[in-house]
């Protein structure tokens, strides 16, 4: 039997990353407190909270229909040990990317997926530079409103890509979805990207 796949986010650039990689899905995005737990490093953090709205999503959609696989993200950039997660309004986020400004983080993308047989996670870690910012180009940013609800307070596909000196890793992973370890989760639930 065909598993209907479920997006649990209504993030659009999660949205679009779907889309780009030919599968069928539909959205139900989940609420769940995103808070840290102390001590809890970011790698656990962001695979915790993946797996806790997949295993989230399924459960309220079970109660309705069978055959679905529930799939989730989350993203979280980490500086010096710290994690960075969505800013809570403009003088967090102005804070966020004073902190960036000049160096190098990591951007940590984990994604689950939940079916009636199998829960399957994966995680994407990308190293991304930023050039120096003036407090001046930080306040300008700031005013587009691009950083509010975004991991660190930045779109690495929107304006804030020029702020962008290097990056290994995956582009997509930064944005959201890590498109490499998706297709490869979906796959293995027996979802065929591009079929």
């Amino acid at each position: 039997m065909s598993k209907t796949l479920v997006l649990a986010s209504a993030s659009p650039r999660r949205k679009a990353l779907l889309d780009q990689i030919g599968v069928e899905f539909r959205v139900h995005p989940v609420d769940l407190d995103e808070s840290m737990i102390p001590g809890e490093e970011a790698l656990v953090h962001v695979q915790r909270l993946a797996t806790e709205k997949a295993r989230l999503g399924f459960e309220q959609l079970t109660r309705q229909e069978t055959g679905l696989a529930v799939l989730a993200a989350d993203t979280v950039v980490e500086i010096d040990g710290k994690v960075l997660g969505k800013p809570s309004g403009d003088r967090q986020a102005a804070a966020f990317l004073s902190r960036l400004s000049g160096k190098a983080h990591k951007v940590h993308t984990a994604i689950a997926l939940v079916t009636n047989d199998q829960e399957l996670a994966a995680v994407s870690s990308s190293d991304v530079e930023f050039m120096p910012l003036s407090e001046k180009q930080i306040a300008a940013y700031v005013a587009t409103g691009e950083p509010q609800d975004k991991a660190g307070a930045y779109a690495i596909q929107g304006i804030a890509g020029q702020f962008v000196v290097h990056l290994s890793g995956s582009y997509s992973g930064v944005m959201g979805l890590p498109l490499y370890e998706t297709a490869a989760l979906l796959s293995a639930c027996g979802i065929a990207p591009l079929a």
